[in-house]
């Protein structure tokens, strides 16, 4: 089975160095637009069975052939290229897991040609979204009446730094589009849109984490898919406390506007100054980071108030030198790939990964997380 990686930055090198010791791969192909990055990535692999190709990953036609020589390829790319990409998945004929959930309704609209194609096209199969959407839908299948799921997750450094308590593990433009855009999110069965900073409050983590705060942020695909099993779904992002009021304040006031404002007679972006600010406070002093995410469902079962909860902590790997956000990104990606290639999907189309590690399939996907070093604690009972 050949594996393609489209994108060799943080979480796709990540994901490159696991496949490359998977029993089920036998080939990995690590496709990257800079040529030099790539032939470093699998320099330093040195396994035989990766090889790396220089590709115009803004092209359709150029991914298009790319996946054409896979049998199942990740998307590791920005979130601007992840249409396209499933596009030219189906084209391929090549099965995909898709770290972005953008454009998340327009991929549906893909699905009659995932399934003509006979591939299956899994969006949105990261952390958050992707894990943190399977818990959660494990918690409404526990569930007489599920009532309500609370999904919270985020990366934080594990040294913060004054003044916002945060370093960038992504882009920076996706990372803007949290302080700016309006969080799907689904109540009494409709979806609702919430505006940004919505539902501040503060929550506790053991340690080393500790203190916290979380606001509303866009909850992807489940909405759309777990809207008619529970009453009221969320999911909210975590930060560090006051990161959230700092950056209310500057949206507030304006510095997330991206209307030009004339400044000594020169057209000023008020949101690109923001970022160009902002970007260098947002650095760390290490590598070191970790992962926090936190599900909760709360519901009925046998007639009495239940509740099912998830916990996660997980922490850099320094043995290995990768971020906790690449692995906890990276890795239920890798697992999904494998299960698509041994045969264990045999679904077609365009499915989120909450509605396909369900039932069965539930605690052998944790499990496989667990190996690699990603363990999730579970508290259950009733209320």
């Amino acid at each position: 089975m050949k594996v393609a990686v489209l994108g060799t930055g943080m979480v796709g090198y990540a994901v490159v160095r696991q496949l490359a010791k998977s029993r089920i791969v036998r080939e990995v192909i690590a496709a990257d637009a800079d040529l030099e990055r790539v032939e470093q990535r699998v320099l330093a692999i040195g396994c035989p069975n990766v090889t790396g190709k220089a590709v115009d990953l803004g092209d359709e036609s150029s991914v298009t052939a790319v996946l054409a020589e896979a049998d199942v390829a990740i998307n590791c790319l920005p979130a601007s290229l992840s249409l396209q990409t499933t596009r030219a998945a189906i084209a391929a004929r090549c099965h995909l897991v898709d770290l972005s959930c953008a454009a998340y309704e327009d991929k549906l609209k893909l699905d009659a040609a995932a399934k003509g194609a006979g591939i299956l096209v899994v969006p949105g199969c990261g952390v958050a979204p992707g894990l943190v959407g399977i818990l959660a839908a494990r918690g409404v299948e526990l569930m007489d009446e599920a009532e309500e799921a609370i999904l919270i997750c985020g990366g934080l450094p594990r040294h913060p730094l004054p003044p916002l308590s945060y370093q960038i593990v992504f882009s920076v433009d996706s990372l803007f589009q949290l302080y700016r855009k309006m969080s799907l999110a689904a109540e009494n069965g409709q979806l609702v849109q919430l505006p940004p900073f919505s539902g501040l409050e503060s929550i506790r983590f053991d340690e080393p984490v500790g203190e916290c705060e979380a606001v509303i942020t866009d909850a992807w695909s489940l909405p759309h898919t777990l809207r008619h099993k529970v009453g009221r779904i969320y999911e909210k992002t975590v930060r560090y406390k006051g990161h959230w009021s700092k950056l209310a304040t500057l949206a507030e006031l304006g510095f997330m506007s991206d209307t030009p404002v004339e400044v000594g007679g020169v057209p000023v972006c008020p949101l690109e100054l923001t970022k160009r600010l902002l970007e260098p406070q947002m650095k760390g002093g290490t590598d070191e980071d970790l992962t926090v995410a936190r599900v909760t469902v709360s519901g009925k079962k046998g007639g009495r108030p239940y509740k099912a909860q998830w916990d996660m902590i997980d922490l850099y790997d320094s043995t290995r030198g990768i971020t906790s956000m690449a692995r906890t990104t990276g890795f239920p990606a890798v697992v999904m790939a494998e299960w698509i290639a041994e045969g264990r999907m045999p679904e077609r189309g365009v499915l989120a990964p909450e509605q396909l590690v369900t039932g069965e399939r539930f605690e052998p996907f944790v499990a496989a997380l667990r190996d690699e070093g990603i363990r999730i604690s579970y508290a259950g009972g009733e209320r």
